[in-house]
């Protein structure tokens, strides 16, 4: 006969808004995002934290979904790829950036690099490509051959520090070099 493990409450802010549920204590974070609240923009690839799929931020760092228990984020603030635009008609810059630098092509790991990225940008404005790779050294992408995503998140620093348009083709190579 197996014994049921009783359920845990777990109350979190995800994106502003506050949850509360009763969880099984071994619930991942990434299942309790995707299944219970339904934001499925985290993504599970490899369920051993390798791939960065899955990375949100709590409490404003990039954590692995995907290796924390939901319990684990009780008291905490999460934000998903979900919760980065500032509305529905307008995007994050970082993730404008990855759209005009073509940062992107199957999509499934650009949650993670944006979650990643994000955190980054706010701590190093102006970062050399070298800082870029070794920050997204922890995520793959089987599709860009990451010199895209580099320009993006180049581009993405500017972006946010104002010192280019949003819209100039190839600011996050062209921008860099003409300053």
């Amino acid at each position: 006969m197996s014994v049921t493990p009783a359920l845990v409450s777990v109350r979190l802010r995800v994106n502003g808004r506050e949850y509360a549920d009763e969880v099984p204590p071994r619930l991942l974070l990434s299942d309790f995002l995707r299944h219970r609240l339904g934001l499925t923009g985290t993504h599970v690839g490899c369920e051993h934290g390798i791939c960065g799929a899955c990375t949100v931020q709590l409490d404003a760092t990039p954590i692995r979904s995907c290796l924390m228990l939901a319990v684990q984020a009780n008291g905490a603030d999460v934000t998903t790829v979900e919760g980065l635009a500032p509305g529905p008609d307008r995007l994050h810059p970082v993730q404008e950036a990855f759209r005009l630098e073509h940062a992107l092509q199957c999509g499934f790991c650009t949650p993670g690099f944006l979650m990643t990225v994000t955190a980054f940008l706010r701590e190093h404005t102006h970062p050399s490509d070298e800082e870029i790779r070794r920050e997204l050294a922890g995520h793959l992408c089987r599709c860009t051959g990451y010199q895209n995503i580099v320009r993006a998140v180049r581009r993405a620093g500017l972006m946010l520090t104002g010192e280019t348009a949003r819209t100039t083709p190839g600011a996050g190579c062209d921008a860099r070099s003409a300053s």
